[in-house]
């Protein structure tokens, strides 16, 4: 079971800062990106900047971008460049196929996101292709909002038709609704309000896992 911090930005240098909060204490981070199309809200590089602003970064964290964008498909060769693990939304692009394939040729991880309406069905035919799932807790598009407990269920069949791979969550994650999301059936739980705004963000971390 893992915690990655999640950072919903505007800009690259408060992307950057808010690693340097959490490297020591993570794996990975999550970067989301958000283009005012897929999601009604936008962040880096969206609002300023360039995805290759990345390659200026020397982290010890690992870097995973959440693409909350319409055909991610024509912005894949670009993040290939800069992150480690890359998720795309089923509801976002008809090619998934294609950009897996497109990531495992370059050696990366591929994860594939789905919104809380969504079945899991959707995501049956490339189980076997797949790094990880990520369920959204929330609506995607803002933080800090309200975890949504209907997602339990889906988190427990998707654990079942898929006992050994990674199901990751994301939205509304705090000590008690992580927890419940582990009980479930999820191992990578992704936090971004809970972890930024604590005074203690080491602490913070910890609680998450406990």
């Amino acid at each position: 079971m893992e915690i990655i911090p999640t950072i919903l930005v505007k800009s690259f240098e408060e992307a950057k800062k808010r690693i340097r909060k959490v490297e020591n204490y993570v794996n990975w981070v999550q970067l989301d990106i958000m283009d005012g199309v897929f999601v009604n809200n936008k962040t880096w590089p969206y609002t300023e900047g360039k995805i290759s602003d990345l390659r200026k970064l020397k982290t010890k964290a690992r870097l995973e971008v959440h693409l909350m964008i319409e055909k991610p498909e024509q912005k894949i060769d670009d993040w290939l460049k800069v992150v480690d693990r890359i998720i795309v939304h089923c509801e976002a692009t008809e090619n998934i196929k294609e950009i897996i394939e497109k990531v495992y040729n370059k050696g990366k991880q591929i994860g594939l996101a789905i919104n809380l309406e969504t079945s899991i069905e959707v995501v049956k035919p490339f189980l076997n292709d797949l790094d990880l799932i990520l369920l959204m807790t929330v609506n995607p598009g803002w933080g800090g909002q309200e975890f949504k407990p209907e997602v339990l269920e889906k988190i427990k069949s998707l654990r079942e038709i898929w006992p050994d791979s990674n199901i990751e969550v994301d939205g509304g994650i705090n000590p008690e609704t992580s927890k419940k999301t582990i009980n479930a059936g999820a191992n990578l739980i992704c936090a971004g309000t809970y972890i930024f705004r604590s005074k203690d963000i080491k602490r913070a971390i910890e609680e998450l896992k406990s």
